[in-house]
This record gives C-alpha cells, structure tokens and sequence, in this order.
C-alpha cells in the first residue's frame, strides 16, 4: 500500500518526554483513519528502559498503519545535528518515494520542515505544519548566546515563514498560538487549534489529602526550561519552610548545564535536603509520583514564550487529570484550560509569595483541595482527552482527502 502521510519530528521517539506522547498520540490517530503512515524521528534514547514499564501508553512504531523510521542526528551541537538529519532525512526520502508525490507531508518545526518546504511542488502534494513553538523565540532559552545573534535569528525566522505560507493546514495548541500565527500573517481558515490531552487508562485519579499538620510533598514536572519558571517553585518552597514542612519533586528531562544550574540555586537557598532532582520517568511513574504528591505546581513565567507565542502546557492538564491539586501562573495559555478557584488556584506571575501563600490555603482549606480536585478531573474528562485531539485531528485531515 503507498503511503499517505509521512509525519515527521526532529524529536526522540519514543521517549518520556511530551512531544512523544504528543507524537504517539497523533500517528496512531493518523495511522488507524488514513493508513499508510510512516513515521520519522530521532532514535530513542540510548537507555530506554522507562519506556518498558507495564502500563506504559507512550505509542511506538508497532501502532496500527504506522510504520516507524528512526533517522539519527548526529553532531557535536544542535545545529550540527539539523543538517545532519536533515541530509540523512532527505536521503531516505529520495530512496523511498523517487518521483513519486508523496500526498501529505506532516512537520512540526522548521528543523526538518524546512527542506520539505522548499522544495514542495516535487516532493508531497499538501503540507501540515503542526506548530508547537517557533525557534525564533525559544532557542534563546536553551542557548542564552542566540538573543545576541539577530543574524541567526533572522534565518530562523525566514525558514518559519517559508513553511508558514508552504502549509495547507497550521495545526497548533492554544488560542495564543493562534493569534501569533495571525500576526505572522497565517491566514485564519489555515489554522486549526487541537489542544493537548491525557490518557485517562494511563492518568487515574486519586483524592487529594487532608494537608493540615502534614509534611506537605509538593512536585512539579516537565522541561526545566526558564520559561517553565521551576526556580519560582524553590523559592516558594524556601518561603513556605519559614513556617511549615514541605519537599519539593522535580522530575524532567535535565541537561547537565540545567543541572548545575538548579543544583547551584538550591544549595544557595540552603535546600538541598528538602529538594530531589530526577530524570525524566515513564508515564505510569509519572502518575504514582503524582499520586504520592499533595500540591503540583506550574509557575510558568511571564516570557515572550508563553504570552506571546503560546503553548498549551501538559503539566496543567496531567495534574488536573490525576486530581493532585494544581497551583499555577495566571496567564491566558493556563485559563485556557482551568478557571481559577474552580479547578485550580491560579497566581500572580512571576511570585514566588503568590505561590506560598495558595499553598498555606490548600494546607488550612481542606474543602478547596478536594473542591479543586474533583472539578479539574471533571474538566479534563470533558475536554482534554486524548481521543478528543485524536478525534479533531481526523476531521481536520479529512479535506486533505477528499473523497
């Protein structure tokens, strides 16, 4: 059977990390409506045993109708790595396809859209772009250096726009997005908001405690990333010491200058016994430490990443799925998905005090927490299941074959 769809990411999969579940979630929909798929990423990590847990859902290249191409990315930087996937990406296409028009290619960044773009007319007939962030914006966050190289920035930029006009269909997370798309003169009838989700099998729900007279276990999750505002939740934590017990989990994919980083900002803030670091774990881990919490936090700052261009942050709906009670940023990306007071309690951003403070009304209101709780599961099995993107993502491919 020729192939329909060729859905491709510059990302490891499968993996922990929220692009896979994102990625797994996706291919299988695609897989089991319009097969053939095949499926292009980075190879895994080299140690995978997370994946293997028993009750793990993260997707892998056994899906229905999905046929899994891993494609190294070799090289000693991140940029290194792009033209080296991308050679060895193009080289595989040329193999597989010839001269044939492959009928839908499927991207989710420029690093390995680009080429696919430029070059659209001989190679697919319809493109999907499926924007979850620009690196115009974000790479400043993991390399500092990039804010001063507008050169770079501006290349970067280019490639964006030119997979931006090349796309027949812009898939992206929030309304946020949206509007940025908008700005970058994206006309509307291209772009098409499918939001992140759980699996509710996988993501089970639990009660919250009685925080009162209790140690209280805090945890966030996710990319240790500035923009994810992870420094907030230790200075919240040293704020909250001054007058109650607590520990604070951090459990997210880590680079070693993240580490050092993290590791320097709790030994200054003399916490170092009341904060454990861990790697990135597999979704049935992540679901028993979220168990194990009292509070999850989500402090995410106020950056041109999140207010500008948007996200859609699966931490916010993973905690409400699995009915940890969530304190998180008051910003427009995060009361997409819950109201404040209702299904969490949100913060002033940017506050550490603000944070400390919604914990102290969770730890004496044990009401709130269960309030909270009940409603954010309620919420989610409403509008943030997977089989709900799954189901928006069929609809929105269905005229890219018509008939």
């Amino acid at each position: 059977m020729a192939t329909k769809i060729v859905y491709t990411s510059f990302d490891r999969f499968p993996s922990p990390k929220g692009a896979a579940t994102h990625i797994g979630a996706f291919s299988s929909a695609l897989g089991r409506c319009f097969p053939n798929v095949d499926l292009v990423s980075i190879p895994p990590t080299p140690h995978p045993q997370e994946l293997t847990d028993k009750g793990s859902t993260i997707v892998d290249h056994s899906a229905p109708g999905v046929t899994h191409h891993p494609i190294p990315a070799e090289g000693d930087h991140l940029f290194e790595r792009v033209l080296n996937f991308r050679a060895r990406y193009l080289q595989w296409w040329q193999q597989r396809f010839a001269h044939t028009l492959v009928p839908v290619a499927h991207f989710r960044s420029i690093f390995e859209g680009y080429p696919i773009a430029q070059q659209k007319s001989k190679v697919c007939r319809r493109i999907v772009y499926e924007v979850n962030g620009f690196p115009s914006i974000e790479l400043k966050y993991h390399y500092p250096r990039v804010a001063e190289d507008q050169e770079l920035l501006q290349k970067l930029r280019t490639q964006e726009d030119i997979c931006l006009q090349a796309a027949d269909l812009i898939l992206t997370v929030s309304d946020v997005n949206r509007a940025y798309l908008l700005s970058r003169g994206v006309t509307k009838n291209k772009i098409k908001v499918i939001r992140n989700g759980v699996d509710l099998t996988t993501f089970t729900y639990r009660p919250p405690r009685d925080l009162r007279e209790r140690s209280l276990k805090l945890i966030y999750t996710g990319t240790l990333t500035a923009w994810q505002g992870v420094g907030l939740a230790i200075e919240a934590l040293g704020l909250y010491l001054r007058d109650a017990p607590a520990t604070l989990r951090i459990i997210g994919p880590i680079r070693s200058h993240e580490r050092k980083r993290l590791e320097k900002l709790i030994w200054k803030a003399n916490l170092a016994d009341h904060v454990l670091l861990e790697s990135a774990v597999s979704q049935t881990k992540l679901v028993q430490a979220y168990h194990e919490a009292d509070v999850a936090l989500a402090p995410l700052t106020r950056s041109d990443r999140n207010t500008l261009q948007g996200c859609c942050p699966l931490k916010v709906i993973e905690a409400m799925a699995v009915g940890t009670p969530l304190v998180a940023s008051r910003l427009p990306v995060v009361e997409e998905l819950v109201k404040n007071e209702q299904e969490a309690l949100l913060v002033r951003t940017g506050s550490a005090k603000a944070i400390k403070d919604a914990l102290f009304r969770l730890r004496n209101e044990p009401s709130l927490a269960h309030t909270l709780s009940d409603q954010a599961r309620q919420r989610v099995e409403q509008q943030f299941q997977w089989k709900f993107a799954q189901t928006a993502l069929v609809a929105a491919y269905r005229p890219l074959f018509p008939g």
